[in-house]
């Protein structure tokens, strides 16, 4: 079922759901799914399951020269979105990325999820690499998320790579897409990134996924901002418990951004991990309630691959 369905079929009742990490190389399923089970007692409709780019390793050969090789420490969404629907009879939702993918990878990939019956995907353009200071598509890939999005809305009209295609079937991924109250860190400006984000869903994208904010506010804000511009499908917000203090440097640094001064005030008055956890489920409980309140349609929840955290949230606000 696509994301809009369950949406409207809740009939104004906020929903749960969270993001998954796929286990890394070499681990088995069963990690994953530890931290999953819990978490099924809040029903979710769906389940996201993120996407990691490979990465470049060099190695040493015997001329004392570097040969680089590709690495991909974790397997891909095809085979942990099969799985989740298997045990759990739950929507599962891949993230489609540019890094990495030609553009021949990426419809052979969305052909894969379609025979799986998957109905949503969540596109976004992903990180640069690690030792990369600027993202750097694949050869004959895609620079852009919006560029991916329109591949994907091609497909749900029928329009494959391959033009001489005979009466091709069409897809019928619902697209999610990413929104940043506190912009993306690449836009000039809030306004500049609304203006794209409009177009995206003027091309087809269906619903938004926030990233992560520790101000209510600043997703309030951002909601009106998009309403005013006439960007009108649901807007989802996506939250993430702080769980250790070295979250209070990371975190700006890693996503571009800002904590409340209240919270980071609490933070420092703790004196371990332990306290720093205790307060970020409260803190987070407290944004969800009010989210709730104000009739958001899904609390979305980062895990990170651990859900004691989530699970302690969701049984205090659902």
């Amino acid at each position: 079922m696509k994301v809009t369905q369950h949406i409207e079929n809740a009939k104004g009742k906020t929903l749960f759901s969270f993001e998954i990490l796929p286990p890394k190389k070499g681990d088995t399923i069963n990690s994953l799914l530890n931290n999953v089970d819990p978490l099924m007692d809040f029903n979710p409709p769906f389940i996201d399951v993120t996407y990691h780019r490979e990465e470049f390793i060099y190695r040493e050969l015997g001329n004392g020269m570097l040969e680089k090789h590709v690495t991909r420490k974790r397997p891909g969404t095809v085979g942990i979105c099969a799985a989740i629907i298997n045990r759990y009879k739950v929507d599962a939702i891949p993230h489609i990325i540019c890094g990495g993918f030609s553009k021949e990878d990426t419809e052979n990939a969305l052909i894969d999820l379609n025979f799986l019956g998957i109905d949503n995907v969540l596109v976004l353009r992903g990180d640069a690499m690690k030792n990369e200071r600027d993202f750097v598509p694949e050869p004959n890939g895609h620079s852009y998320a919006s560029e991916l999005l329109e591949q994907v809305s091609n497909l749900n009209k029928g329009k494959y790579l391959e033009e001489e295609l005979h009466n091709p079937a069409p897809t019928n991924f619902c697209i999610g897409i990413a929104g940043y109250p506190e912009k993306h860190f690449e836009a000039p400006n809030l306004d500049t990134d609304l203006f794209y984000l409009k177009k995206k869903v003027e091309m087809g994208a269906e619903y938004i996924v926030t990233q992560l904010f520790y101000d209510n506010k600043k997703y309030f804000d951002f909601v009106d901002r998009c309403r005013s511009i006439g960007i009108n499908v649901p807007i989802i917000p996506g939250l993430k418990p702080i769980a250790v203090k070295s979250h209070m440097t990371q975190l700006p640094n890693i996503f571009h951004i800002d904590l409340p001064q209240e919270l980071v005030l609490e933070i420092e008055k703790c004196t371990d991990n332990k306290q720093v956890r205790h307060l970020g489920v409260e803190w987070c409980i407290n944004q969800c309630k009010e989210l709730k309140e104000k009739g958001v349609p899904i609390l979305h929840f980062y895990s990170m691959g651990k859900s004691d955290n989530i699970y302690n949230i969701a049984k205090a606000v659902f």
